[in-house]
């Protein structure tokens, strides 16, 4: 099975770089009309994509499927048709002195076949998002999402298949071997969407056959309220940015920091915060339940790891409901006093915990968020500018969101990106356009060009011209 399906996905790859040979540059037209084809594949199947998702959780808010997902895609989708015809457009580039009347120009030129792979967490946003920016730019797309969202990835590949030709975009479905296989094809631009440790991976694989890779990570993303913040506010805006998706999100907040005396007051907030979001767990079709039995597991092993070392931990159950038993829906945890070498404070969490660590002053705050990994997401909470100066200038993330949580991510008129551990590269709206095109640099010679006089062989002329060219440059 695994042989077949790797020569399938042989075949396919070999289909899409034969494609674009014939067609290396498609047309305004073209590329609309694929996108409009795109558009239209999530307008017709949006209940059976929550349905899909729904069921690969076993528990997935279908609001929060359609707003994260749904929404976020065809904004996407819509935005790149608006301004597509600007971002295909050869654009003029100044010409310096030396070399005029010629003229310089950048033609944006598809680069050929992209590979994506897409994670479970947004299996359709994290697959099409990326998509998008792909096909607007020229490219023939083939896709690769999680095993772990098995229905998904069926649903995702028999509806592309009704949309597309399978050398324009296709999804190869498959395990990690079949994964494997996939970074290791010879792509024109490779974007993975994971976690940092098997982007590692996918970078090396990558690197075999030189393909540029955009990677998407995550990290401990930190939230810092500021002593001049709305706290209640502050502390609704964390609490749904943590808990949307079960905290399943790679820029949730993975921890909060607060000003010092502060933890227990706001931990009370907090649970108060998140009862008002969910008054009930286990039958709330707004919770969603964690994805597998193995990160239900990793997350709880965390969570006792932190009781036996003596943390403070609130755990947020407002209906005092059993969960976990017969479902894998988890608590919300809120945990305090935790020591520094405790999982929960090294790994990223992508679950419903959320450590509250308390801080003394600004430099404190700087310091312990710059002696971790740069995270993918920051967010800051407050009123003062000085100290948001600060904090914007001192620390390094892939994105920032003030006085809110993840509203960076859907601006398509900025890019989305990590840095360091928390990826390389960037797409969303026009960088994603440039991210999946080669920005061709072209230099149109002039008639009247004196270049010649600088040719051998080499006498006084050269050395007057050359003269020349030393003062005005």
């Amino acid at each position: 099975m695994l042989q077949t399906r790797q020569n399938a996905l042989g075949v396919r790859f070999e289909a899409q770089c034969r494609a674009f040979e014939k067609e290396p540059f498609p047309t305004l037209d073209v590329r609309k009309d694929r996108l409009n084809r795109l558009l239209a594949l999530t307008e017709k199947h949006e209940a059976e994509i929550c349905a899909a998702i729904d069921s690969d959780f076993s528990a997935r808010s279908a609001q929060e499927t359609r707003l994260a997902e749904l929404f976020v895609v065809r904004a996407g989708i819509r935005h790149a048709l608006s301004h597509l015809s600007a971002w295909m457009r050869e654009r003029g580039v100044a010409t310096s002195l030396p070399f005029m009347p010629g003229r310089n120009r950048l033609l944006p030129q598809p680069l050929g076949v992209v590979g994506i792979v897409s994670p479970w967490n947004y299996p359709f946003q994290l697959a099409i998002a990326p998509a998008t920016a792909a096909i607007a730019a020229g490219n023939r797309v083939l896709l690769k999402p999680s095993e772990l969202t098995p229905k998904f990835s069926d649903l995702l590949a028999s509806v592309v298949e009704k949309y597309f030709a399978a050398d324009e975009v296709s999804v190869m479905v498959g395990d990690a071997e079949v994964g494997k296989a996939f970074v290791s094809l010879p792509f024109d631009h490779l974007l993975f969407t994971g976690s940092t440790a098997v982007g590692r991976q996918v970078a090396l694989a990558a690197a075999v056959n030189l393909t540029p890779v955009t990677l998407e990570l995550g990290g401990k993303s930190p939230a810092i309220f500021d002593p001049s913040c709305d706290l209640d506010a502050a502390v609704a805006s964390v609490a749904y940015g943590k808990l949307l998706n079960a905290g399943q999100t790679c820029i949730a907040p993975d921890y909060l920091m607060v000003p010092q005396g502060q933890g227990a007051a706001i931990a009370a907030k907090f649970a108060k915060a998140i009862a008002k979001l969910y008054p009930r767990l286990g039958d709330n079709p707004d919770y969603t339940a964690i994805v597998s039995e193995r990160h239900h597991r990793r997350l709880n092993d965390m969570v006792a790891e932190a009781r036996d070392s003596g943390a403070d931990l609130i755990e947020v159950n407002p209906a005092n409901e059993t969960l976990g038993v017969s479902d894998r829906k988890m608590a919300p945890v809120l945990v305090r006093n935790a020591g520094e070498n405790l999982r929960l404070m090294r790994e990223e969490i992508f679950g419903p915990v959320l450590p509250i660590i308390e801080y003394g002053t600004v430099d404190e705050a700087i310091d312990h968020v710059n002696r971790g990994e740069r995270p993918l997401a920051l967010y800051w909470f407050g009123s003062d500018s000085a100290n948001r100066q600060r904090v914007m200038r001192e620390t390094v993330a892939g994105g920032v969101t003030v006085n809110d949580c993840m509203m960076h991510l859907v601006q398509e008129r900025q890019p989305f990106g990590g840095v360091g551990d928390s990826g390389m590269g960037a797409y969303h709206g026009e960088w994603g356009f440039r991210t999946f095109s080669k920005e061709k640099p072209i230099f149109i010679q002039s008639k009247l060009s004196a270049g010649g006089l600088l040719r051998p062989p080499y006498g006084k002329t050269f050395e007057r011209i050359f003269r020349l060219l030393n003062l005005i440059t």
